[in-house]
């Protein structure tokens, strides 16, 4: 695939009079770098990802076959965690009683009422011996976690209004419920704070004292409310912005002014932004439930909803104090996660109360207790420059993030580091890079993994203050961006920046994000832009970048197991989770292309520890690229069975043989026989017989970014500052594309999160911290009738290191509607909006030159 050229001249300067734009400069693509290293780890890389095949030779992949496990889910068969009750004639209900305060310590509760009450089976508070004391992380991460053990399964010192203080389990939901409201909670209530800046100063409530976390992570400073600080930096970022200044004359302008130019006429070579950001709920479809049990080997099992059932199992083997044998965890069909359900939330309760209880006992959080008590995307304030030379080249990039990380540190850190390092990697070539940041308790609920884990937040600033710089240039934002952007050769090390050394800095070895810019473009109608009748009306076409990542370089590991039947059927079993994006069916679609049969002739099962193989779990866009590649290396591992069989049969050596079509065939005779006969041959041949079968794992320091282009149109009244979305586009080099209609579903469910992100969701707390949005009505998110039109565009390129050149696309298409619209909305009536949720009343108040 050609890419434009580099267009070092530039392009036109904006739109002209009658509304259109200049073209997008093209030409050959950049040559790529020859260092004998890079082509060293290239070479190995291609043998990771299997040669490129083209699209006619393709049986099984880039094909729309149909989800797994659509139809049960329609009809309503697919069976959710809460759906295994009918399993368990004696199962309890549990229910959580939840800090009524923001700050303070539970002193005493009096559970006696409670206990005495018909059906009630067990009351649990922090002093109960069942119940673990031990510091604990929630985050379902790599073994050790790099979040803090900052928590306890029951809370003495509570640190937000809904922090868990005592469980009850009793005949049914209603009956725990009223037990709840028996009991008596007494507290010693301390101040609390809510603002980040306001926690770090001297003086502010300290929430954690010495004894109350393990934290290892850089830039730790309880005394002052800091779970991290972190800072990382290529060249000399001051240098060159001072340098940038004192050749301009200082020519430093807000974002807030609409000009064009500095105001002493000059380009703007230093800019300086300011950036806001909200909560944002994961509205998971399915709220948190898990049922736990004792099995007939005295075994903790637990059926839960989770992205991640061996971080789980390893976690609650930890806490109660058994080993990992003892623990067994099944995830059965998932209501969606986004994040949320990559957190041990409720398991360590829902077992406490069984052990309590001794029945099984089934915990299902309520709707209002997902708003406002388990997790959300991480609030956050951000500051951004930028220094360009007299060319308009970039010479150097800025960013600070301050994150609200809320009561607990689970993936404080981790999601801040993201902020910079998956956003300003969209332009590997600027010299001057530094990227720091501060993760900050405060008395609010915990922020923690949510799809796109610290991206959109980055993307909104890097990729809104791009396009004000490109227009105070006087360049068209999308010729400036595609100046400086990421290319295929390029190597970056700004997703490293925080890193000691350069292991993982990484080659781009496939990008197509120009393609998707000139496909979107033109989707939108960039360069043909009409304008309403009314003059009050104006029509404007924003455009943002984006970039993700493939899993999380150095720390995955997915591993499968395939085995062949009599009757040359497959039963694949595989660690890597489904949470409702189509996983199962793309396991099937790799083990078929590498097989050589249908999709349908492979059953996989997945996701529970004591069948299925290991698997990190569900998230960072991982399981495709590591998971799917561990797939694909099981299936070639009883391909090579099948091929000895086949030859068996066939009278031919192995090497010559090739499948396809559920059959072995050798391409000199041209004679051929089924996997049926094979699978016969192989469990009841005369003088040897063997189960076929194949293993795979997969474990990588690559994480090769998947690049998108989002656009959005909108037409602004600037007299009352309402917007009307006339479309969304997103353009998607995911690499080779596996199920094209998954994908599609992907990129329009990612753009649905990532549009409420941008006009309407986010969490409300009243002054004492009471959470006030606590469900679907009052938080906002845009109904069906709300929706704008979407058009998704894939762009194949070929990932070498990802299963037949795909990368990731479930977490790439959540960054692009806040940037874009604010980039609209900028195109349209000429202000800039820097703080989401974008609302009319801040159109109109930026129109009238308010803050």
């Amino acid at each position: 695939m050609s890419e434009p050229e580099h267009p070092e001249e530039g392009g036109e300067n904006g739109r002209g009079p009658d509304g259109t734009r200049g073209a997008t400069p093209s030409g050959p693509s950049a040559a790529r770098g020859e260092a004998a290293e890079r082509a060293e780890r290239a070479e190995g890389a291609e043998d990771a990802g299997g040669t490129p095949s083209a699209p006619a030779d393709r049986e099984a992949i880039t094909e729309d076959v149909e989800k797994y496990d659509a139809r049960k889910i329609v009809t309503g068969e697919a069976r959710y965690t809460a759906d295994f009750r009918d399993r368990f004639p004696e199962l309890a209900a549990g229910t959580i009683v939840r800090s009524e305060i923001a700050h303070g310590v539970v002193t005493d509760i009096d559970t006696e009422a409670a206990e005495a009450m018909d059906g009630v089976h067990a009351v649990l508070t922090p002093w109960d011996d069942l119940v673990p004391g031990k510091l604990y992380s929630s985050s379902g991460q790599s073994y050790p976690e790099p979040s803090p053990w900052d928590m306890r399964v029951l809370r003495e010192h509570v640190r937000f209004v809904g922090d868990p203080i005592a469980a009850i389990a009793a005949t049914d939901r209603e009956t725990a419920d009223r037990a709840a409201r028996q009991l008596e909670v007494e507290y010693d209530e301390r101040e609390a704070v809510f603002d980040p800046t306001e926690a770090m100063e001297a003086g502010a409530p300290r929430l954690f004292a010495d004894d109350e976390v393990e934290n290892t992570q850089v830039g730790a400073d309880y005394a002052r409310n800091v779970e991290s600080y972190f800072a990382g930096e290529l060249g000399d970022v001051d240098a060159a912005i001072e340098g940038a200044s004192t050749e301009a004359g200082d020519a430093s302008t807000e974002a807030g002014d609409a000009s064009t130019e500095a105001d002493d006429g000059s380009h703007p070579t230093v800019l300086e932004t300011e950036w806001e950001t909200p909560y944002q709920s994961h509205c998971v479809p399915e709220p948190h439930t898990t049922i736990a049990y004792t099995d007939e080997d005295d075994r903790y099992s637990l059926i839960t909803a989770t992205q991640v059932p061996n971080h789980t199992r390893r976690q609650l083997a930890r806490l109660f104090e058994v080993p990992i044998r003892d623990v067994r965890v099944h995830k059965p069909r998932v209501g969606a996660g986004f994040g949320s359900k990559q957190e041990m939330v409720i398991e360590p309760i829902t077992l406490a109360l069984h052990l309590a209880a001794g029945v099984p006992v089934k915990l299902e959080v309520t709707r209002q207790e997902e708003f406002s008590a388990i997790r959300s995307r991480h609030p956050m304030e951000l500051w951004f420059r930028t220094a360009v030379d007299e060319s308009g080249d970039l010479t150097a990039m800025d960013l600070y993030t301050l994150e609200n990380t809320g009561a607990y540190g689970t993936h404080g850190m981790t999601v801040a580091s993201n902020v910079g390092t998956k956003a300003m990697p969209l332009y590997p070539r600027v010299p001057n890079v530094r990227f720091e940041g501060h993760a900050v308790h405060t008395n609010l609920p915990m922020g923690a993994a949510m799809r796109g884990y610290g991206a959109p937040q980055g993307t909104f600033v890097v990729e809104a203050h791009m396009d004000e710089l490109a227009r105070r240039l006087g360049e068209d934002p999308t010729d400036f961006k595609l100046r400086h952007a990421v290319r295929e050769g390029d190597v970056d090390r700004t997703s490293a920046i925080l890193k000691d050394d350069d292991r993982f800095a990484r080659e781009i070895r496939s990008c197509g994000i120009r393609e998707c810019v000139e496909r979107g473009r033109a989707a939108i109608g960039y360069d043909d832009l009409d304008q309403p009748d009314a003059d009050h009306l104006h029509r404007g076409v924003g455009m943002a970048l984006c970039a993700q990542g493939s899993g999380v370089a150095g720390k995955e590991l997915g591993a499968a197991r395939l085995r062949m039947n009599e009757d040359g059927s497959f039963y694949l079993q595989v660690g890597g989770v489904d949470v409702g994006s189509g996983n199962d069916t793309m396991f099937t679609q790799v083990a078929a292309e590498e097989l050589g049969c249908a999709p349908a002739d492979v059953v996989v099962k997945s996701s529970d520890t004591d069948f299925t193989p290991f698997d990190y779990g569900a998230y960072a866009s991982s399981t495709t690229y590591i998971s799917g590649q561990a797939v694909r290396k099981a299936a070639a591992d009883a391909k090579e069975r099948v091929l000895y069989w086949g030859g068996k049969l066939l009278d031919a050596p192995a090497d010559r043989l090739e499948t396809g079509g559920g059959e072995v065939r050798d391409p000199e005779t041209g004679e051929a026989v089924t996997f049926e006969a094979v699978g016969y041959e192989a469990t009841y041949g005369d003088d040897e017989r063997e189960q076929i079968m194949g293993e795979g794992h997969h474990a990588t320091d690559e994480s090769p970014p998947p690049f998108g282009a989002q656009f959005v149109r909108v037409v602004v009244d600037e007299e009352t500052g309402e917007y009307d979305i006339e479309k969304l586009v997103f353009a998607a080099d995911c690499g080779v594309v596996i199920n094209p209609s998954l994908v599609e579903g992907q990129i329009e469910g990612a753009q649905h999160m990532s549009l409420e992100y941008a006009t309407s969701g986010t969490l409300e707390f009243d002054d004492e911290g009471t959470p006030q949005t606590i469900g679907f009505r009052g938080y906002g998110m845009p109904r069906t009738t709300d929706h704008p039109p979407m058009e998704t565009i894939t762009v194949e390129t070929h990932e070498p290191t990802g299963p037949f050149g795909a990368k990731s696309i479930g977490e790439l298409p959540t960054n692009g509607v806040p940037p874009a619209l604010s980039n609209a909305i900028r195109d349209a009536v000429g202000v800039r909006l820097t703080r989401l949720p974008m609302t009319a009343d801040d159109v109109r108040e930026a129109l009238e030159g308010g803050d």
